[in-house]
């Protein structure tokens, strides 16, 4: 098995993300703020995933030690460089999180579901219990829980499939495209940040992390069999939780709607 093979394996999950009827749906600026306030919980559990591998794949303790693979190393310190203190649109250093919650209060987009359950996990320590007592709709949910199990279970192939696969691919493009249309019908609401935002992450992805991610998961898998059958199971497995956080963006913008 190779990347290859596992592109094949995945690609009818992906046209589904890229063929799904919630792109439709995003009409208004309530539509998109509802959008921004489910899909900021992928932005701010990516940088988990991120952050875990930097812990398999480097020495983030005391005393320091090198690790054995000098390039998985490398890698990753390269992608955590840009995602946890990127060039924001005015200059600042700031992360890909950060950013993206910036650029929600821009928009009128409730920033506090998300901050408010941060400050739940900080509290309790135990992100679990946090997910389980939450307010937020069962497939967003269901989307969390699966990325920390794959944390919590320490296997940094399996993370790094998450990490890889089970993230945005032509779906930024596709959302700049409706946040151009947007700042044009609705010129009141500053979208600037946001559309940077999308920018900056198919710019990385395409350029430089795709093809960095794509090189660590062929390092940690080799010639091994097995585990690359387990980054297959989990990149299937994380695009479909992808689909069903659209599901439930959907879901949430047709209820709102009907209200109205």
């Amino acid at each position: 098995m190779n990347p290859e093979s596992i592109h094949r394996s995945i690609a009818a999950h992906k046209q589904a993300l890229l063929q799904h009827p919630l792109y439709a749906k995003i009409l208004t600026i309530e539509d998109l703020n509802c959008f921004l306030e489910n899909h900021v919980f992928a932005v701010w559990d990516f940088m988990s995933l991120l952050k875990a591998l930097q812990q398999k794949l480097t020495c983030t303790t005391t005393p320091w030690f090198a690790t054995k693979d000098s390039e998985t190393r490398y890698l990753i310190n390269e992608i955590v460089l840009a995602e946890e203190s990127d060039l924001a649109l005015d200059g600042r250093r700031l992360s890909h999180f950060e950013m993206y919650l910036e650029a929600m209060k821009d928009s009128g987009a409730d920033t506090a579901i998300i901050e408010n359950f941060i400050a739940e996990v900080f509290s309790l320590q135990n992100i679990f219990v946090a997910i389980r007592k939450s307010n937020l709709h069962p497939d967003v949910k269901a989307f969390l829980d699966f990325t920390f199990r794959v944390i919590e279970e320490g296997k940094p192939h399996q993370i790094a499939a998450a990490f890889t696969f089970g993230r945005e691919d032509l779906i930024p493009a596709m959302f700049t495209e409706i946040l151009q249309n947007f700042q044009h019908n609705f010129p009141e609401t500053d979208l600037s940040k946001l559309i940077y935002y999308f920018e900056r992450h198919i710019a990385l992805d395409a350029d430089e992390h795709g093809p960095m991610a794509m090189q660590m998961i062929e390092k940690l898998c080799g010639t091994d069999e097995k585990k690359w059958r387990e980054v297959e199971a989990v990149a299937v497995e994380a695009l479909q939780k992808r689909i069903w956080l659209w599901n439930a963006i959907e879901e949430q913008i047709l209820m709102k709607t009907a209200l109205v």
